[in-house]
């Protein structure tokens, strides 16, 4: 099961990544970097852009947690084994140790911007531009879901034989902490009061058995779809515990950061069917990961927590 705990960031300062970013590819790859830029990063990760002394760019990933650098490179291949939109193709990993005491890997980079970044910049996309990106990322993605195991669980060993086998401990362990934090008023009565009524309701939001263990990404929203100036897809990025699991967990990340505008999860559903309970589902799964991602990282994002939260509460009022 994922380990549902705070976890402290490993210190890191952009000077000094720089400097490892160096060092890490001259070792890796015996080539000299010729500049290195900080490209962005999340509460436990840090991306650098490196242009090589041969004119190449790679990117170079630093991990701010123990235990992550094993199953981020593994995702990455195996996704991009089975993706027909292109995956970063790793180029090293490397443990930390005296000389660079830090997790590291590096991959080639995927031109373009982020979707989400590119979307703010280009406010009129036309219709049929949000239509035919729509469709190029879900039929990519179920290409991913076709790829199937014979247990769910996690990519690197999955053990379990339904869905809930896997997911039900995950969310319990979730709702458990988010009780506790409660207490210690880190969540607020909203967020425990909607996550209590939902939780209450388990079984009937998940009484559709799960009968394929789907290779999911994860975390597919805009920000992890790159695409160049026309807004035509270049790449996928940054895979978030992926898992063999109900290929649904992947589609309630369509709807953040302004996936609704280009109705991902909608076009996913109208072209290869989703369960009953589908909607019910995506909206515990938003908000339970959010509150998960909450718990690692001590970080609280209203502006996405306050409309998974009422959007849950909305569905809980069909069901």
């Amino acid at each position: 099961m994922i380990q549902v705990e705070r976890i402290q960031p490993i210190p890191l300062e952009e000077e000094e990544a720089v400097e490892y970013a160096k060092q890490a590819v001259s070792e890796q790859m015996e080539l000299n970097a010729t500049k290195v830029k900080y490209l962005g990063g999340g509460s436990f990760g840090m991306a650098f852009g490196v242009e090589l002394e041969n004119k190449s760019q790679i990117v170079v990933k630093f991990l701010r947690a123990n235990d992550m650098l094993e199953k981020e490179v593994f995702d990455l291949k195996l996704l991009g084994e089975y993706c027909p939109i292109k995956f970063p193709k790793v180029l090293f990993a490397r443990k930390a140790d005296e000389i660079i005491p830090i997790d590291c890997y590096a991959m080639d980079k995927i031109d373009g911007k982020s979707a989400f970044i590119s979307s703010l910049k280009q406010l009129f996309i036309s219709k049929r531009k949000k239509r035919i990106f729509a469709d190029n990322v879900v039929s990519a993605l179920h290409e991913v879901h076709a790829h199937t195991s014979d247990k769910f669980g996690d990519t690197l060993c999955p053990n379990c034989d339904t869905w809930l086998d896997y997911y039900k401990p995950f969310a319990q362990a979730i709702m458990d902490k988010a009780e506790q934090m409660y207490q210690t008023h880190e969540i607020s009565e909203k967020i425990i009061t909607t996550m209590r009524s939902a939780w209450s309701k388990f079984d009937k939001i998940f009484s559709e058995e799960v009968t394929e263990a789907c290779l999911i990404h994860g975390d597919l929203n805009l920000a992890n779809i790159m695409v160049d100036n026309n807004f035509e897809i270049s790449g996928f990025i940054d895979p978030l515990n992926s898992a063999y699991a109900d290929r649904e967990y992947d589609l309630f990340q369509f709807d953040n950061l302004m996936g609704k505008r280009f109705a991902l999860r909608k076009t996913y559903i109208n072209k290869y069917g989703a369960s009953k309970n589908c909607h019910s589902k995506c909206a515990f799964y938003g908000l339970w990961n959010e509150v998960y991602c909450y718990i690692k990282s001590g970080i609280l994002v209203n502006i996405i927590m306050n409309p998974l939260v009422k959007n849950m509460k909305k569905l809980l009022a069909k069901l």
